[in-house]
């Protein structure tokens, strides 16, 4: 790419590229080739100049090579960009807001008088109609300000005023979108960065496919657990169908032969083949994008008191233009008043608050669902942690194959991995890696499997019945034995590890012992969430006692519970909010969902179970448990926020007036700092809280 260096300084550049007009898709590739490279620290492309700012900390010379070897045309290039990027929608209303100015002026400056009054008319129609419909619904509201400010302004015949109110009220309604749309699209951008997978039926076999490659008609398999990736048609099976995420159906809907999916909704139980319909429309991002609108409606309390607040103080604001006009019979201090409400900045701040904290808590790896479920961790004492996959790391590991009946170690762990690679568990996925460390190829060679929730999974290999699982699976409800001459080596197991109980045709064939290896920041997590206000930390786990207890010890929960049963984990969570108190539950499994949707806020590992995600309220990255008490922390730092912007939004307001009033401001200035204030309460509630 041909670029001249136009300014440069110590770590930064500015260059043109040299071309006739650069495309904002262009700009795009440009900047995410650019941020791509590893001296880069920042960079900022602009379309309409074709300039680059660049600022590194790497060799000068890198970047200027890095900018020679570039194109437009390089498909390398183009993959960096994602689906969107948020250029688009700020150009959008760039324009849209200039031109709002410019039509502004020139009317002023070119139209004559008669004419420009008449338009200012026409232009007020929409404003009075908007107020009147409010009072025609019995509702009191902003809208009503409005068309009462302008009504008055004309007829006293000051058509000049009632002009810069309806032009300020139209700048104000584009900067409340723009922010509003430009929160969502950043919140929804930075959530749908990561790449989803599929299970493909390709004749006889299965292959698992990023989505990004499936292209409509293929043969799509989803099981219990996991997320159908695309819109389709069901073509085999039947499955019960969590569709909350799409729908707001809180029971999980049958779908059989025939039946549409929809991209997002989770398979609860069973299995089935889908076609795929269509792929556009249905990525992540717009998945992302409709559960973020979703998410609004699950507004916290402050959110609701915002909003109720807001509309509760019209009529005040209407008595006192009243009062105003009876004791000074001065219209333009009555009109001071009524260029001052309440209304937009609360109904504005507060939920760019709490979307601008969803769109920081991704930034730590969180996915949040709504501000009620912020608020719930904000007032939360107490915790309650599931082990495997949470407190322990989510990669565990195959740590001894004791065989039983004879069988062969490896066969075992064979045929084992075999069933378990269709289910995503932290288990599963370490005896699906122990075959894989040890080349031991597992192509289909099972009927199909059933999967029991929280307790394995059941089979049938060469007609003979293959389960594996907890003990209480295998050896009770299954009713599977141990060969006599095993019992001896049996009752030798310690206890201390993670077991999974193979047996084949009744009779136990294997035992897989793992370890799972607590996660180092545990102790330290623990330390803090007590710091931060948690009463009650629990530990909720279906292994042993004697594991239980020894990993109680090492991370320190308050309490802890061993062999409990899902729902057993959700009549805990149900007890404690019936004391009075406001429970957190975090799992990963598909055995913690019931729980998850128990607490009154559900917190899932990004690497567990698809329905456990889908049922949680909140997300959070598997890499660390340190995301828990930045989202604890976030959380606090959300509500302290949200009063201060209480009251410097009562405070500022109020002031207005009393300034109005006294006749020390004009009322298209009072409109003009209402309006500021409003826009710059608006951006620093966008701002990162932590």
């Amino acid at each position: 790419m041909k670029c001249k260096i136009m300014h440069e300084s110590r770590g930064r550049l500015r260059v043109h590229m040299v071309l006739t007009r650069m495309t904002l898709h262009q700009a795009d590739v440009a900047e995410y080739y650019l941020r791509a490279l590893p001296a880069v620290t920042k960079v900022k492309v602009y379309d309409r100049t074709a300039d680059a700012v660049i600022w590194f900390d790497g060799q000068r010379d890198e970047i200027i090579m890095a900018l020679a070897r570039f194109s437009f045309q390089n498909e390398e290039n183009e993959k960096l960009v994602p689906e969107h990027t948020g250029r688009e929608l700020n150009r959008r209303y760039e324009e849209e807001l200039v031109m709002t100015i410019a039509k502004r002026y020139l009317k002023k400056w070119l139209l004559p008088l008669p004419i420009h009054r008449f338009l200012s008319i026409i232009n007020a129609c929409k404003y009075v109609w908007k107020g009147i419909r409010s009072l025609c619904k019995g509702q009191v509201d902003v809208s009503v300000l409005d068309a009462t400010a302008i009504s008055v302004s004309m007829l006293r015949g000051d058509f000049g005023t009632a002009a810069s109110v309806m032009f300020l009220l139209r700048i104000g309604e584009i900067l409340e979108e723009w922010t509003h749309k430009k929160s969502v699209d950043d919140l929804a951008r930075t959530m749908s960065l990561g790449v989803e997978k599929a299970w493909v039926k390709m004749d006889d076999s299965e292959v698992l496919l990023p989505i990004t490659q499936i292209q409509a008609g293929d043969l799509v398999i989803v099981r219990t657990g996991s997320m159908i990736p695309l819109d389709g048609c069901v073509c085999k099976g039947e499955a019960m169908v969590n569709q909350a995420s799409m729908t707001g159906e809180s029971l999980p809907v049958k779908k059989d032969v025939g039946s549409y999916v929809y991209a997002g909704s989770v398979v609860e139980e069973g299995e089935c083949l889908l076609r795929v319909d269509k792929v556009s429309g249905t990525g992540r991002y717009d998945r992302i994008v409709r559960m973020i609108e979703e998410s609004e409606k699950l507004k916290s309390e402050s959110e609701n008191r915002a909003a109720r607040l807001a509309d509760r103080l019209v009529p005040y604001t209407l008595g006192g233009t009243l009062l105003t006009y009876l004791l000074t019979r001065n219209p333009t201090k009555t009109l001071s008043v009524l260029m001052v409400d309440f209304s937009c900045a609360l109904k504005l701040a507060i939920p760019i608050c709490v979307l601008s904290a969803m769109k920081e808590g991704s930034e730590h790896g969180m996915t949040i669902k709504g501000g009620k479920f912020l608020e719930a961790v904000a007032q939360a004492d107490t915790i309650v942690f599931d082990k495997t996959g949470t407190l322990t790391h989510a990669m565990p590991r195959v740590v001894e194959v004791i065989p039983f009946h004879g069988s062969d170690a490896d066969e075992d762990l064979r045929m084992a991995a075999c069933l378990e690679e269709h289910y995503p568990h932290p288990m599963a996925n370490a005896v699906v890696d122990a075959a894989l460390e040890k080349g031991l190829t597992h192509e289909e060679m099972h009927s199909e499997i059933s999967y029991v929730v929280a307790h394995g999974i059941a089979s049938t290999i060469d007609e003979k019945r293959v389960v594996i699982g907890s003990y209480h699976f295998v050896m009770e409800d299954e009713g599977c034995k141990i060969a006599p001459e095993d019992q001896e080596t049996f009752d030798a197991l310690t206890g201390e590890q993670s077991y999974l109980y193979f047996a084949v045709g009744g009779v136990l064939s294997a035992v897989i012992c793992i370890e799972d290896p607590v996660r180092e920041e545990a102790p330290e997590v623990i330390k803090r969430l007590r710091e931060l206000g948690f009463q009650k930390i629990v530990m909720m786990t279906g292994d042993n006692e004697k594991t239980a207890a020894a990993m109680a010890k090492r991370v320190g929960v308050d309490a802890y519970y061993a062999e409990v049963l899902p729902e057993e984990k959700a009549a805990f969570v149900k007890k404690e909010k019936e004391e009075g108190r406001k429970v957190i539950m975090i799992g990963d499994g598909i055995n913690d969902s019931p729980a998850l949707s128990e607490a009154d806020a559900g917190i899932a590992i990004s690497t567990g179970a698809a329905i456990a995600k889908e049922i949680a309220d909140i997300t959070i990255s598997a890499e660390s448990l340190d995301a828990i008490v930045t989202l604890k922390e976030l959380s606090n730092a959300l509500t302290k926020r949200i009063d201060g912007d209480y009251r410097f939004i009562i405070s500022f307001n109020a002031a207005l007036i009393l300034l109005g009033v006294g006749g020390i401001i004009q009322p298209t200035t009072s409109a003009l700092l209402h309006n500021a204030s409003t826009l710059g309460i608006g951006l620093k509630s966008m701002t990162t809280l932590l």
